[in-house]
């Protein structure tokens, strides 16, 4: 039987996840909804949005919203960024306080907003700041505290092994690496060669991240970097089953089925309705029209004229009964078809 990569899932500090398929934390994506549903759907562990440093502005709504995990299950890891060691460290014991297990450091996000502020992975240009915020957030609070980076500024500034010494000095638990520099952002290959070498150049856990969207290229990616679990970001935006599929091909070399029709209906709506809940009904409308691009894009074999059209369709609703009724339609006419292509008015081709 294949017994590929069934290497016991990473722990970080304390927590053992309970695999090697982990949330990224994305900006305005990984909400206490999203996080709630990748984690039921199989994600071992997931990572909130980023919160800023700066503990003045979390009196905000946006702020206030990021920091709500009840009802989540542990652990529950909390993104901080910043450029300020100081601050940092201060946001560190507020989350801590507040219930954060585990504080993650952004020198990742490619973000302009945040990394004009040098702060994301504009830090990666200077090694000694990173030391010393390394050093602050981890003397600051007594959980465990991991770190997510690229592999660098640009091309000729390569510099994640470096950095990734500098983390295991400090005491950082867990390593997040996107195989991309900041000038890439999201475009061109994700490059998995500087993810195998600071695997190799660590001895604490190394997640990979970048272009993971299917089973076999999580386990070709576990492969070839040796990593102790990958992280998925884009590839999970609209397709949340990405984390049992992964999980599952893992441990028993076989591919799972697809999610059913039924399955896909009822997660979307379940989805739709916590967006609701969560934000209320004017924020939550909005808010799910992102998501709903991302079902419709991702995974119900829609030609991208059709998802377009369906697109302006649900965009244009206002209510939160009549987003939950298109789904219900959505899926109504693919199961009286057959399940098969959808065209543009939504209704299966066959």
């Amino acid at each position: 039987m294949f017994h590929h990569n069934q290497r016991m899932p990473p722990a970080i500090g304390p927590h053992r996840l309970p695999n090697r398929v982990i949330l990224a934390p994305m900006a305005g994506v990984t909400d206490r909804p999203f996080r709630q549903l990748c984690r039921r759907l199989g994600a071992g562990l997931v990572v909130s949005e980023m919160v800023t440093s700066d503990p003045s502005l979390w009196h905000t709504r946006k702020s206030r919203l990021r920091l709500d995990h009840r009802g989540e299950p542990g652990p529950r890891s909390v993104q901080i960024a910043g450029g300020d060691a100081h601050m940092l460290a201060q946001a560190a014991r507020l989350n801590a306080d507040q219930g954060a297990e585990i504080i993650d450091i952004n020198m990742g996000c490619p973000a302009k907003k945040v990394c004009n502020k040098a702060a994301g992975s504009a830090l990666l240009r200077d090694e000694g700041l990173v030391g010393e915020i390394l050093d602050a957030v981890v003397a600051a609070v007594d959980i465990p505290v991991t770190l997510k980076i690229r592999t660098g500024w640009c091309e000729n500034s390569n510099n994640a092994v470096r950095v990734a010494h500098l983390a295991q000095e400090a005491g950082i638990a867990a390593l997040a690496v996107h195989g991309r520099t900041r000038r890439q952002r999201y475009h061109g290959q994700a490059e998995y060669d500087t993810i195998a070498a600071v695997k190799s150049a660590v001895n604490i856990p190394v997640f990979a991240n970048g272009d993971i969207d299917s089973p076999s290229k999580a386990v070709a990616v576990l492969d070839y970097t040796g990593a102790d679990a990958v992280m998925i970001g884009r590839g999970a935006q609209g397709n949340p089953w990405i984390f049992r599929e992964i999980d599952h091909y893992l441990q028993h070399g076989e591919h799972l089925p697809p999610p059913t029709n039924d399955e896909r209906a009822r997660v979307m709506r379940d989805h739709l309705e916590a967006l609701h809940d969560f934000y209320g009904d004017h924020m939550g409308v909005r808010i799910a029209r992102k998501h709903l691009g991302w079902y419709l894009a991702s995974r119900l074999h829609l030609a991208p004229q059709a998802v377009k059209s369906q697109r302006a369709i649900f965009n244009a609703l206002e209510r939160p009964r009549d987003q939950l009724h298109f789904v219900d339609e959505l899926f109504r006419h693919a199961t009286a078809h057959g399940g098969r292509h959808m065209t543009t008015d939504g209704i299966s081709a066959a």
